[in-house]
């Protein structure tokens, strides 16, 4: 026992002289040079936040609404044309295994308004599942049976998955005689008057390729991890799509509730599975050929979020690997493209790509989860105040002005956020370099109906299993930062460890899988 403990000791000494030897000359100019970084990135997220502020002001004060800025007026009869005179609309719904909302989706898909004559909806059905198949397929004879214009349509395969069913169900000869393309997700509701009040834009304005509705969270108050993606996602439609649409006519077409011109989509060279935002490739791309979006908060599209950690993990990773491996397929492409200005090129590549797809992910994750914790430990590399707090404050601030209702949960949100960065940052970091999982597509999980349960039935508790149960990033990040935090409460000088505590329990919540973890059985 004795050589043991002597040996230990050794090891211990051997050690602290090693790092003593290179903290000076390789630690601290390392830490130094990843502080400033860190502070640059900090710098350009809290300008173009702070300039989306401002755009978004001025818009609320003296903005025109979209009826203003572009040309609308209710399509008219025409008494020898009759319904001719009407465009003749498509409404594609594509769907995957979706048990719990098939009948949700096809149900308001025949539900708008339009002329019978004028509408086919057409459901793009890729499960695997052969009961889920036959509910679907019966499901849509059965609406046929009501005399709407209704095709079902399946692949042999699940090639490009959902690019390659839009792609697939664009080829078919009925769609030859459409002028517009409506596109719908297995969990989204639209209202009966969603065409009557999107495709008069397109009508009336040839240079618009896109209409975008906003989307409703029918399930935001389901638990706090469905809360904190209403904030985040809210900041993303209150203020990046309306400042996108008002400024550059340009933004990420969101996959769903929103109206194409079919010609529009062609000429951009139709759907492409090169990534996994087949939406936000076409949107690009539309956009390079001169094509104008506009984005209409006021008309809304109720779908369901993420119930589950795991489902919403695997949302997260497609949404934040995408984006940047697409910048790297398009940068060239984009600066290289003649039929758009300057200052759109720049928008594109360094606001909408640059800052909100790439640094905003890394930042948070790398500065605030591991740079700024890694300064407690080396006292010589300090951060200036308005690094540490200042910019992140007012950063924190102007992202949750999109869901005043959940100011009180500011706190929560931010910490949640931090433990989903650490996701999207290496997300981010395949879809830049295109590792292995950067074509991973996995379908959201839906719970649709089941949402609206009984109360008297007891949660579904799902059967506990190592590598689900267990995240075993999360543990060892908060780890460090617990660590981190018992340092500098013993020897720091910043009180940085109220916010490591914290961070590092988030972490620790999110890590043994008491997030997102019970779900509604029906």
């Amino acid at each position: 026992m004795d050589r043991l403990g002597s040996f230990q000791g050794d090891l211990t000494t051997q050690f602290s002289v090693i790092m003593d030897q290179i903290r000076a000359p390789l630690i601290v100019p390392l830490l130094r040079l990843s502080v400033a970084i860190c502070l640059l990135m900090s710098l350009m997220l809290f300008v173009e936040r702070v300039y989306m502020g401002i755009v978004i002001v001025l818009l609320k004060v003296f903005g025109r609404k979209p009826e203003k800025r572009y040309k609308w007026e209710p399509i008219k009869d025409d008494v020898e044309l009759g319904n001719s005179s009407y465009p003749m609309v498509l409404v594609q719904i594509p769907m995957y295994n979706e048990r719990e909302v098939y009948q949700l989706s096809i149900g308001a898909a025949c539900g708008l308004s339009w002329p019978s004559d004028r509408i086919i909806v057409q459901v793009l059905d890729d499960s695997t599942d052969p009961i889920i198949k036959d509910l679907v397929e019966l499901e849509c004879q059965r609406w046929a049976s009501k005399g709407i214009n209704i095709k079902y349509e399946i692949r042999d395969n699940r090639n490009g998955y959902k690019a390659g069913a839009l792609k697939e169900g664009m080829k078919r000869s009925y769609v030859k005689s459409c002028d517009y393309v409506a596109i719908f997700d297995a969990d989204f509701q639209p209202e009966p008057d969603f065409l009557w009040r999107t495709i008069p834009f397109l009508v009336h304005n040839s240079e618009l390729g896109l209409v975008q509705a906003r989307w409703k969270f029918v399930n935001s108050d389901e638990c706090l991890m469905t809360r904190m993606q209403e904030m985040s996602l809210d900041y993303h439609f209150t203020v990046e799509q309306e400042v996108g649409s008002s400024t550059y006519a340009f933004f990420g077409f969101n996959g769903t509730a929103g109206v194409w011109r079919i010609a529009a989509l062609s000429e951009a060279g139709g759907w492409k599975d090169r990534t996994t935002v087949e939406d936000m490739d076409l949107a690009v791309r539309a956009s390079l050929k001169g094509w104008k979006f506009l984005y209409l908060a006021n008309l809304k599209v109720k779908n369901e979020l993420p119930s589950t950690f795991k489902a919403y993990r695997y949302q997260q990773h497609r949404w934040s690997c995408g984006p940047a491996n697409l910048f790297r397929k398009m940068l060239r492409e984009i600066m290289l493209n003649k039929n758009v200005t300057t200052w759109k090129k720049v928008h594109v590549i360094y606001s909408f790509f640059m800052v909100r797809k790439i640094v905003a992910h890394i930042v948070t994750f790398v500065f605030y989860c591991v740079v700024l914790p890694a300064t407690v430990l080396v006292p010589e590399v300090e951060v200036p105040k308005w690094g540490a707090v200042y910019i992140p404050s007012v950063i924190t601030l102007l992202n949750a002005v999109g869901t005043p209702r959940s100011l009180h949960l500011l706190v929560f949100w931010i910490l949640f956020e931090n433990v989903m960065s650490l996701h999207r940052t290496k997300a981010t970091f395949i879809g830049l370099l295109e590792a292995g999982r950067v074509n991973e597509w996995i379908v959201t999980e839906k719970l649709g109906d089941a949402l609206k349960s009984k109360p008297s039935k007891s949660p579904k508790k799902p059967r506990f299993r190592f590598g689900e149960r267990l995240h075993l990033l999360e543990l060892g990040t908060g780890a460090f930062l617990f660590f981190c935090g018992c340092y500098d409460l013993a020897f720091g000088k910043n009180h940085y460890f109220l916010y490591l505590y914290m961070q590092a329990i988030a972490f620790f919540i999110v890590g043994f899988g008491y997030v997102g973890t019970f779900v509604p059985q029906s």
